[in-house]
């Protein structure tokens, strides 16, 4: 039961009895309730606004999400186009522009980006503003470095058309022939010497192949040497190509061509075996650019699909047993 409230009134100097109306008593029982409600309601309101997403929000996210996701998988793609491209300007510097005696295509060139940052400066501000500028940065030098890359295939082509005769001449296939290959030995560049035992210049490539294995002339020209003379190379062969090219096979079983003879690309000049300085059958090959020895691998493009010109290198950089002259 309520209690009684009297108000003192100064003028009569008495307490009067205070009458408490129902609505009086409802709005005093109900109001500060409410009141709490109100705030309550108000709180969770804000929280909610910064926890929980609306629907447009949600959308916006996913498409975020999303875009994101996708530059990334764009980024791997363009790191993967970069390698096959970067695979490719190397075959075009060392093995076509070689071949033809022309300059390799600087890096600064082949890599070249694009100057100024304000290039870039419309992609800032975002949330993943670094990611979209990186890929476009990526897309701007593949750009340009197939720009490079077309061009110089165009530059080798006005060499080719100019060179038919050159081609004939260049050592440009395996001198034997990929079914009779049994391993690669030693490849080119400085190793220790398997029988002298100390540094020294690899100048050629071993192709291991049993005792009589056909050995074919790698591209026209003209018998030079043919002859025993060597105790390293053994019985050896060596043929002018012309145009500054010469190849020499060494540590033949038997030579069955002979000096000033004209050769033709394929045609059988000798045969593996084991003379000189060698510990076991196969081809000691070498290419001469002016005298300086150069690679080989790099000029078996007439005998080779690209996968296989791939192989073959990865093989030959392997095979470093040195078990050969």
């Amino acid at each position: 039961m309520a209690k009684v409230k009297y108000q003192f009134n100064p003028e009569t100097l008495s307490y009067t009895k205070i009458e408490n109306s129902f609505s009086r008593r409802f709005y005093q029982a109900l109001l500060p309730q409410f009141s709490v409600s109100i705030i309550l309601g108000i709180l969770f309101f804000i929280a909610a606004s910064f926890t929980i997403d609306s629907p447009l929000e949600r959308v916006l996210k996913e498409e975020n999400e999303t875009l994101t996701l996708k530059y990334e998988m764009l980024n791997r793609r363009l790191s993967g186009t970069s390698l096959r491209l970067e695979s490719l300007e190397k075959r075009d510097d060392n093995v076509y522009r070689q071949i033809f005696q022309a300059a390799p295509i600087p890096l600064s060139i082949r890599k070249a980006g694009f100057g100024g940052s304000d290039r870039y400066k419309k992609f800032e501000g975002y949330k993943h503003s670094s990611l979209i500028i990186e890929t476009e940065k990526k897309l701007d030098v593949i750009s340009k470095r197939l720009v490079v890359q077309s061009k110089s295939y165009d530059d080798i082509i006005k060499l080719v058309k100019h060179k038919e005769k050159m081609l004939a001449s260049l050592p440009a296939i395996q001198p034997i022939a990929n079914k009779d290959l049994t391993r690669f030995g030693s490849p080119f560049g400085y190793r220790m010497h398997p029988i002298l035992g100390y540094m020294k210049l690899h100048a050629g490539v071993d192709l291991s192949a049993p005792t009589g294995t056909k050995i074919y002339a790698a591209g026209d020209g003209y018998v030079t040497k043919a002859d025993a003379a060597s105790r390293g190379y053994g019985n050896h062969v060596r043929i002018n190509h012309g145009y500054g090219y010469a190849t020499v096979y060494g540590h033949l079983s038997k030579i069955l061509i002979k000096p000033g003879q004209k050769v033709k690309r394929g045609d059988v000049i000798g045969l593996v075996g084991s003379t000189g300085l060698s510990t076991s059958p196969h081809l000691h090959y070498e290419v001469r650019i002016n005298n300086k020895p150069v690679n080989p691998v790099n000029f078996y493009y007439n005998d080779l699909t690209d996968s296989e010109y791939e192989q073959m290198i990865e093989m030959s950089s392997k095979s470093n047993t040195h078990v050969f002259e």
